[in-house]
């Protein structure tokens, strides 16, 4: 309750909401210690940390008190649907309402649909969307639905760069110039470290051998670096100032290159800026492609407003998938296939990627989904 009140008063000070709003939301807000109250609801979104066993037991409890035509969403950023579900007979209305943090700030609202979640819950929700201001954008289920997967290669090929030799600074640099709102080390300094380790073993078992695994963030903990949260991460925070560089984090980044197998007998590597962007974004849109590939999309440029609107992604850059094009699935494809014979699997071009390279054919030309049987139905 105190983290609402401070968040609408952080909106007073920026001019965007006056003290009659803020008391009138405070005002429609009430807050309880269980479930009893639950019963007269018509919506509830889950969200707390993520692990598995904790959501189960949540909406196994839900089930029991909350009346039948409850909508039971999770604001998970991971985890199966049909997971945190299982434990219920209440396949119908379980349903992902995806905030993005800080969840009053940001904009989109990834609602995912399972193949049991009935179509009038994914209506209502979208309601719900638009009432408070969100922007909606539907998407299938799966492990990081679909901005969390387009983007989980994208701190983990800035990891790779790092253990390449190139330099952690110049990275977030190059990043924020080619028009991200930060760079990617800065990034996980500000979301911390604890969600990045809770999905990092989610992510690792669901998409076997496209992963990039190092120990960076578990030996920066035991380092006592927990990000801006306690103003010591890869850079140093203090109340007031701007993020400063923090030269003594190099012995942890020195550490982690000694146990990563992928610089063993590699030498360091100079890179460009323009390969700094490809290689941090170009594994990016080799996922977006899986997940049109696989129909968590309904159409490309679902995600390029997801990748604005959800991460960040420039927008007068188009999108994700939009600046793809502008480049060519051909170009992406070659280079893509070059980083995967120097460096390994990670890098390796999917198939959706491929055969619009071997034609031609833009990366959002017409996809072939599963999803235009869901929308006959509705």
């Amino acid at each position: 309750m105190k983290s609402i009140t401070a968040n609408l008063e952080g909106l007073i000070k920026k001019g965007s909401l006056t003290l009659d709003k803020k008391n009138k939301a405070l005002a429609l807000l009430k807050g309880v210690l269980d479930y009893s109250e639950f019963k007269d609801v018509d919506m509830v979104i889950e969200a707390v940390i993520e692990k598995v066993p904790l959501k189960q037991s949540i909406f196994h409890e839900l089930e029991k008190i909350c009346p039948p035509h409850c909508i039971l969403a999770t604001n998970t950023s991971t985890i199966d649907l049909n997971t945190v579900g299982e434990k219920t007979k209440s396949q119908d209305r379980i349903i992902g309402a995806h905030f993005f943090s800080p969840a009053h700030v940001m904009p989109l609202l990834e609602i995912v649909r399972t193949e049991k979640t009935s179509p009038q819950a994914i209506l209502d929700l979208l309601t719900v969307g638009k009432i408070i201001k969100k922007v909606p954008v539907v998407v299938g289920n799966c492990t990081g639905f679909a901005v969390n997967r387009i983007f989980f290669p994208y701190s983990q090929a800035a990891h790779l760069l790092l253990h390449l030799g190139a330099d952690l600074y110049r990275i977030d640099r190059v990043i924020s110039s080619f028009g991200m709102p930060m760079g990617p080390f800065q990034l996980q300094d500000v979301a911390g470290y604890g969600v990045a380790l809770a999905v990092k073993p989610i992510f690792t078992s669901s998409f076997k051998g496209r992963t990039f695994e190092t120990d960076l963030l578990e030996l920066m903990i035991q380092s006592g670096r927990n990000g801006k949260a306690n103003g010591k991460g890869y850079y140093l925070y203090q109340s007031g100032s701007r993020p400063k560089p923090d030269p003594s984090i190099q012995t942890v980044i020195d550490e982690s290159r000694k146990r990563t197998l992928i610089t063993s007998g590699v030498k360091p590597v100079s890179f460009t800026d323009g390969e700094i962007v490809e290689m941090i974004f170009f594994p990016v849109i080799n996922e977006a492609c899986r997940v049109m590939d696989e129909g968590i999309v309904l159409r490309a440029s679902d995600i390029d407003v997801a990748s604005i609107l959800g991460m960040g992604f420039p927008k007068f850059r188009g999108g994700l998938v939009f600046w793809a094009d502008t480049l060519g699935s051909t170009y992406i494809y070659s280079k893509l296939k070059k980083l995967a014979d120097a460096y390994g699997a990670f890098f390796a071009p999917s198939k959706y990627l491929q055969e619009r390279a071997a034609k031609g054919l833009p990366l959002s030309s017409a996809m072939s989904s599963p999803w235009q049987e869901w929308r006959a139905r509705i």
